[in-house]
């Protein structure tokens, strides 16, 4: 499972992590600390569905959120980084999409799902548009994200 590897590597590394999930409603935390000894290395996670909490808890600039709307590659960056922030965790994962059924538009589709990885002073965006109901993409949301931060883990050199 990606979230045991997950977890026995930041514990390993003595890393932490903190979550800031919108579409996803907390399924990556739940994930998270489904194993046993997560406490070592999770710190936390915000559910930010609404703007204000993306804006209150994890610092995402009103004028981003204006200028390119709450799916978007800036404020998945912001989000990721707000969660490392707020939690002093070393790494911060973050998803922010349209789920569906409704929301969708041309330009931003149902499905579509930005998810986002601070750490290491660096921070990364991954674009993706799953298909399926609504169930489906954000279980594929949280699989992605999982695998983007186990394989930042794997290829993590401050160990």
């Amino acid at each position: 499972m990606l979230e045991q590897e997950i977890v026995e590597r930041l514990v390993s590394s003595a890393k932490t992590l903190a979550v800031a999930e919108s579409c996803t409603g907390g399924m990556i935390g739940a994930r998270i600390t489904s194993v046993s000894g997560s406490s070592a290395c999770f710190k936390g996670g915000v559910i930010s569905y609404a703007n204000e909490l993306k804006e209150g808890l994890l610092g995402v600039s009103p004028d981003l959120l204006a200028a390119h709307g709450a799916v978007s590659e800036q404020v998945a960056r912001a989000m990721a980084e707000g969660a490392c922030r707020a939690a002093n965790a070393d790494f911060g994962v973050s998803v922010t999409g349209i789920a569906g059924p409704g929301g969708g538009t041309p330009e931003k589709p149902v499905g579509l799902v930005y998810i986002g990885l601070a750490g290491r002073g660096q921070t990364v965006v991954r674009r993706s548009v799953f298909d399926g109901d609504r169930s489906t993409v954000r279980e594929r949301a949280v699989n992605e994200a999982l695998t983007l931060l186990l394989n930042a883990l794997c290829n993590d050199k401050e160990k």
